[in-house]
């Protein structure tokens, strides 16, 4: 490390790269938490599942922490990423976690929320929404997700469907309400099908959140992108096509077939490399 930033009694780390991390000593010091149950904490830290920007799972060794060697220490001590230590903040019974984990997320890099399209990711865009008009590419973006979230979890979905309801903004249940409330019933309908008689572009957004969290990218710019492919959709008027068992005759969508055959195929490369 070769930069020290002081946040009030926490020390922020800053390496050569740019990367900003925290000691779990100190950390644990800053919050004031009793000292004599410091190694049965932190073990506890690095073990328990948390709420991360790419999912719900465990910490990463050398993503989300790294062992910190201190010669003659008794006691192990980690270094953590800020997003780690934040989360971390947050879970304990500190007085002053919310004082620290203001200042660790104002310390997390957000470039990638705020970060505007290239042209060339704008005409991506422009294909992919056309794209995500195929059932066929929206299941397999959901079945990228979950494969995606399942390895951040040791292969363990217990929480994927919670997990993405709370991304996208809609369950079952919620749409099965609207489905009453336009005179209409959702019983035994997939959520796909009562979309198609509530917002049928809201299936171009989600075929595009997931996609793009496949991608590793944060839940704010998925979504940022997804909000975007529905506006576009809406304007293009894309049209919904089950494509799964074939698409009916004299049905031809105008969708770019190198893209969707990236969508299904992630080994596939030059548009969603754009975002690599």
């Amino acid at each position: 490390m070769e930069l020290n930033i002081k946040v009030m009694n926490l020390q922020v780390l800053v390496s050569k790269k740019g990367t900003r991390v925290v000691t779990a000593s100190n950390l644990f010091m800053a919050l004031e938490l009793p000292q004599s149950q410091y190694s049965k904490q932190v073990i506890r830290w690095i073990t328990d599942s948390y709420e991360f920007h790419d999912g719900i799972r465990t910490p990463e060794r050398l993503k989300d922490y790294a062992k910190r060697s201190v010669p003659g220490s008794p006691v192990p001590d980690y270094y953590l990423s800020v997003e780690f230590a934040k989360l971390v903040a947050l879970r304990s019974s500190s007085r002053h976690k919310l004082k620290y984990a203001k200042h660790l997320y104002a310390l997390e890099d957000h470039d990638d929320q705020d970060a505007r399209l290239s042209p060339d990711q704008v005409l991506a865009m422009l294909e992919l929404t056309k794209v995500m008009g195929l059932v066929s590419c929206q299941t397999a973006s959901e079945q990228r997700h979950l494969q995606t979230y399942e390895d951040r979890n040791q292969g363990k979905p217990n929480q994927w469907w919670n997990f993405r309801e709370r991304l996208l903004g809609y369950s079952s249940g919620k749409l099965q309400d609207q489905m009453r409330q336009v005179g209409k019933s959702g019983h035994g309908k997939s959520q796909r099908q009562m979309l198609v008689h509530l917002d049928k572009y809201e299936m171009v957004r989600t075929g595009v959140i997931d996609l793009f969290m496949s991608l590793g990218k944060t839940a704010p710019y998925a979504k940022k992108l997804g909000d975007l492919a529905k506006a576009l959709a809406r304007e293009l008027n894309v049209e919904i096509f089950d494509d799964r068992s074939g698409i009916p005759a004299g049905l031809s969508p105008n969708v770019n077939t190198r893209l969707a055959g990236e969508v299904k195929d992630p080994k596939a490369g030059e548009f969603l490399a754009l975002w690599q």
